[in-house]
């Protein structure tokens, strides 16, 4: 996997890390005969460095302005697409992460990316461990076409499944252990998506639109209709006037027809199995937490921001808490968007670079801080139209 490494936290209410990463070259030495777990290749960067109180006088002595800072922030689960991952086979192991996916999942992942079909990729079990994977793949690319925005790093940010990458590439988790996690998140989603006939709607609203009172009046309507403890709630804030609501898919339709009535201006289901981030999933909740006490789970090397609170991740085992709790609670994004670019007045935004499939993150970013979006850059999963001319843009 990558040999990242990340520069001292640097934005304000991060100076818990006093390590410089450095590039340590291909984390697969040998042509791929040793696949170093991540977490190994941090551990022995920071060992190569100066110890103790020496580090942190090093690290201060480093100090940048923001603006010579980067954020990543990782996409989630229905940023996919048939093709995603095909730009990313030419950077040094990114081959080799995929030839490990294949162990990991037990099936070829790769060609699920690069040639579908459609239907399958679509499939939850599928495409959450697909965005991951090919999310640490344009990690990848950044390491090898432009290194210093991994070694200015002052944030991550993963949205949903997203959160695994972010934590992967901070050196919280191992890949394959993290992958292996996915895994068992994604067939758990699916199994409990499978169970109710629900879903995901997307909905704009004018300011006056109150989006908790719509959710009451659609339970109270499937109530009529016979639903025991209907699900009908918030699932997502993606920015200002904007949020996905998740639940019996009786409720959304309620919701659809009765748009006007709530203030709002355009509703959209989205092309999901189920109500993520609800009560719905509950049955998906101790497969996951099973799994993560099995697995090992370090303090980030850098600053990560959680979905179910909007604050940074504290300790490994807070990060486990929460990565469980995530499952059935809504992914605050417009609020950790603000946790994350918040300064004081006058101070200039770090660059922020979207890895993974898709701008969707830029595009809700645009619509949160317009300031921070100017600094924004997609790094491309994608084959551009003339070779060689392939940047993260």
């Amino acid at each position: 996997m990558g040999s990242w490494a990340a520069a001292p936290w640097r934005l304000g209410g991060c100076g818990g890390l006093h390590r410089a990463w450095r590039r340590a070259g291909s984390s697969l030495a040998g042509g791929g005969e040793r696949a170093a777990r991540l977490s190994d290749l941090l551990r022995s960067s920071e060992r190569d460095g100066a110890p103790g109180e020496e580090a942190a006088a090093a690290a201060r002595r480093d100090r940048r302005p923001p603006r010579e800072g980067t954020v990543l922030l990782f996409p989630g689960q229905g940023s996919h697409f048939v093709g995603m991952g095909r730009g990313l086979l030419r950077y040094p192991g990114v081959r080799d992460m995929y030839r490990l996916a294949e162990k990991v999942l037990g099936y070829d992942l790769l060609s699920l990316c690069l040639e579908g079909p459609r239907a399958e990729l679509d499939r939850t079990q599928h495409c959450q461990p697909a965005v991951f994977v090919a999310s640490l793949a344009a990690v990848e690319k950044l390491n090898h076409r432009q290194p210093d925005v991994l070694e200015s790093c002052v944030a991550a940010a993963g949205y949903s499944v997203g959160e695994f990458a972010a934590l992967v590439f901070a050196g919280a988790m191992d890949f394959a252990e993290a992958l292996y996690a996915v895994k068992v998140r994604a067939e758990a989603m699916q199994k409990a998506s499978e169970a109710v006939p629900s879903g995901m709607l997307s909905v704009i609203g004018r300011p006056e639109a109150n989006y908790k009172f719509a959710c009451l009046e659609a339970r109270r309507h499937c109530e009529l209709l016979g639903i025991e403890n209907p699900v009908c709630e918030i699932s997502n804030y993606l920015f200002p006037d904007s949020r996905v609501i998740a639940g019996h898919l009786q409720a959304l339709k309620f919701l659809q027809e009765n748009a006007r009535k709530y203030y709002f201006t355009r509703t959209k289901m989205l092309p999901v199995s189920g109500a993520f981030h609800t009560r719905l999933m509950e049955p998906a909740v101790e497969p996951l937490a099973e799994v993560l006490k099995c697995t090992e789970i370090q303090k980030p090397l850098i600053c990560v921001y959680s979905n179910v609170d909007s604050k940074k991740y504290m300790h490994s085992k807070h990060i486990q808490k929460l990565l469980v709790k995530q499952i059935v609670s809504p992914v605050l994004w417009e609020q950790t968007m603000h946790s994350v670019y918040e300064r004081k007045q006058g101070t200039e935004f770090p660059y922020t670079y979207e890895v993974g499939p898709g701008k969707q993150l830029g595009a809700v970013l645009k619509k949160c801080n317009l300031k921070a979006w100017r600094q924004y850059t997609a790094c491309k999963v994608t084959l551009p139209p003339v070779l060689g001319l392939q940047n993260c843009q």
